[in-house]
């Protein structure tokens, strides 16, 4: 089955479309995409992952179509960061 795999950084993206066998993990898929060797950084013990923005657990099944999202930490403290004020021209 076809199914995709994201990953994103600040000044790069990744998105792989890859085929895995019927029953496939979400770990089965990011193992089978190869993401892992581009980014030796990821730690799938630490990091989150999803599904369509929902997170699952690396054992999850996945189904035909499915994205998996590898999600990094926070890097800034929210609170610190100005909200950027939307005029109503930007609608």
């Amino acid at each position: 089955m076809q199914v995709g795999v994201a990953y994103s950084e600040p000044s790069q993206q990744v998105w792989l479309t890859i085929e895995v066998p019927d029953g496939a993990s979400a770990r089965d898929a990011i193992e089978a995409s190869g993401i892992l060797k581009q980014f030796p950084h990821i730690d799938l013990d630490s990091q989150k992952v999803g599904v369509f923005g929902k997170l699952v657990k690396l054992e999850a099944p996945l189904k035909p179509g499915d994205r998996v999202e590898i999600y990094r930490g926070i890097i800034c403290d929210p609170q610190t960061v100005p909200r950027r004020q939307l005029d109503d021209d930007d609608d």
